[in-house]
């Protein structure tokens, strides 16, 4: 038997006469950008969010960085950043001007451990960005205290982490401000590429809704150097269609974790989920010394499976030249050297998870 990593066919063929039908109303309209269709969407998710604000932009990597600027942070100050994230966690502070500084992870859920986070804030430190990495709530208590008692802004990227809950609340609304992404493999994907920006302030939402526009809260009037980021109707109407079956979707994800989780204790190293914290499973990560090993023999048995991710940011060409303190990203460095991604969907089945599951126990 064959198990693909996900298949986002069978997510579209459940829903194919209601995305058609979101996409004829679309066209139909005459309005194409910043018209009712993201207007209705970003009220929907705000709710979602359990905020006042959200501001649809055009990838989650343009929601990071309009974001940090919408918190004045740019050229001379730092962001501190996990050590074991997608990059764009890094380039979005990058794209601002300001310098990434990375602080380690913790071994059992991948997230930025909030007691090295003190040792690294300098004069020049603005904010904490913790990353609720595979749809796991990160420890958002001890960071959101430390952040306070430095007056630092605290910028949440939850762009794998749609609906993800920590204490009853959902991830994105326990920071100043939180970063979602939309892309096509997100929980909550787009047909395309888009993003989010949630937050409870209405002066900084006011902030990324002039950004995202030119910097132009309305027509003519250029308040600031802004750019053009925004979610348009289309996807708008589409993601619509999606985030009434999210509650379904994620409730199905945590059922093959589950399974997962009971079928392969003792087997490799699996996350960890702290109590408190109720994950969506954007990735189902396990660990395993052998990774590239243990990752050919599941795909001699038909297993496909994804690194997420196979180089750190501080080893990537792209940052080069940054200075990083290597006691600052020894577990990324461990974690980049034995991560493995298995199948994780809604749609996947119960014959396909007992597949994994047999596959894993027989290869490790």
């Amino acid at each position: 038997m064959t198990v693909a990593f996900l298949d986002l066919r069978a997510t579209h063929d459940e829903l194919r006469e209601e995305l058609h039908a979101a996409a004829v109303r679309v066209i139909d309209s005459g309005r194409y950008v910043l018209g009712p269709e993201l207007e209705a969407f970003e009220d929907e998710f705000a709710t979602l969010c359990g905020v006042p604000h959200a501001i649809g932009v055009g990838s989650g990597l343009d929601a990071i960085e309009l974001a940090l600027r919408a918190l004045d942070i740019g050229s001379g100050d730092e962001v501190i950043v996990p050590s074991h994230t997608f990059i764009a966690s890094w380039l979005g502070v990058t794209r601002t001007g300001a310098t990434p500084v990375p602080v380690d992870v913790r071994e059992d859920t991948a997230n930025l451990d909030p007691s090295r986070i003190e040792e690294a804030i300098t004069e020049r430190t603005r904010a904490v960005m913790p990353v609720h990495l595979y749809g796991q709530p990160a420890d958002m208590g001890p960071i959101v205290a430390v952040a306070r008692r430095h007056d630092l802004a605290v910028v949440e990227d939850a762009a794998q982490a749609h609906g993800a809950l920590l204490d009853a609340r959902v991830t994105g609304s326990l920071g100043d401000v939180g970063a979602f992404s939309f892309y096509p493999g997100k929980n909550l994907g787009a047909l395309g590429d888009g993003g989010v920006i949630v937050t409870h302030d209405p002066a900084l939402a006011y902030r990324c809704r002039a950004l995202r526009n030119y910097g132009s809260p309305r027509k003519y009037v250029h308040d600031a150097q802004g750019t053009n980021s925004r979610l348009d109707e289309l996807q708008a109407a589409l993601l619509r269609v999606k985030l009434e079956r999210l509650p379904e979707w994620n409730a199905r994800r945590r059922a093959v974790a589950v399974a997962y989780l009971d079928g392969l204790e003792g087997v490799v190293a699996l996350p960890v989920v702290h109590p408190g914290a109720e994950p969506v499973w954007h990735l189902f990560v396990v660990r395993h010394p052998e990774r590239d090993a243990f990752q050919a023999r599941l795909g001699q048995r038909g297993i496909e499976t994804l690194i997420h991710y196979p180089t750190a940011a501080h080893r990537t060409g792209a940052y080069a030249g940054l200075t990083v303190d290597p006691s600052q990203v020894v577990v990324a460095e461990r974690l980049a050297a034995e991560v493995l991604s298995l199948p994780m969907g809604p749609h996947l089945d119960d014959a396909a998870v007992a597949e994994v599951v047999a596959a894993v126990r027989a290869c490790a």
